[in-house]
């Protein structure tokens, strides 16, 4: 048990020193790699600013040039899936695993994980502070606007906002 303690403690620091790289495009292969080794299926040409957590990276998919802002938060147990072209705002979490709430009189510390994942298309854009809870579809082209907590699917072309989120309007051709 030790152990494996020692391994999570060792990883998240790992991860910790990696993703404070710059996003040189040498720092932005190192992070891809890194991703890969816990793992990730990661495209070509991420950009990853620095400060980023992605945890525990496995059941991760990201596509062809995926921009990832300043410290963004993505947990993975789920599954998270983010399209090609994919842009995610500054401070934005995208969650797929969350805690179960007990029944009343048990303990919500014992009570577990749910695990649902979270499947973004390809060229959406998720504006900065979103907060993206598991289960969510996010269909290609869609905008979510600064602040949205999206916590239903949201489709083609859509642009929603508020919490939580709705739909604004869809975008023109």
């Amino acid at each position: 048990m030790k152990l494996k303690y020692g391994l999570v403690v060792l990883v998240e620091a790992a991860m910790r020193a990696v993703m404070c790289l710059p996003r040189f495009r040498l720092c932005c292969a190192l992070k891809s790699l890194f991703l890969r080794c816990l793992g990730a299926k990661v495209g070509k040409s991420v950009i990853y600013y620095p400060g980023i957590w992605i945890m525990t990276g496995r059941n991760l998919t990201l596509g062809h040039h995926v921009n990832l802002a300043l410290d963004v938060l993505i947990t993975t147990d789920g599954g998270v899936s983010i399209g090609d072209r994919t842009m995610v705002g500054y401070r934005s979490q995208i969650i797929s695993c969350n805690h179960i709430i007990p029944d009343k009189g048990e303990r919500i510390f014992d009570s577990g994980h749910v695990h649902k994942k979270v499947d973004i298309g390809k060229d959406v854009w998720i504006g900065a502070n979103c907060l993206i809870m598991p289960g969510v579809r996010i269909g290609d082209g869609a905008v979510v606007a600064a602040g949205a907590v999206v916590t239903d699917n949201v489709p083609e072309n859509a642009i929603v906002g508020g919490v939580p989120a709705r739909i604004i309007r869809m975008r023109e051709e």
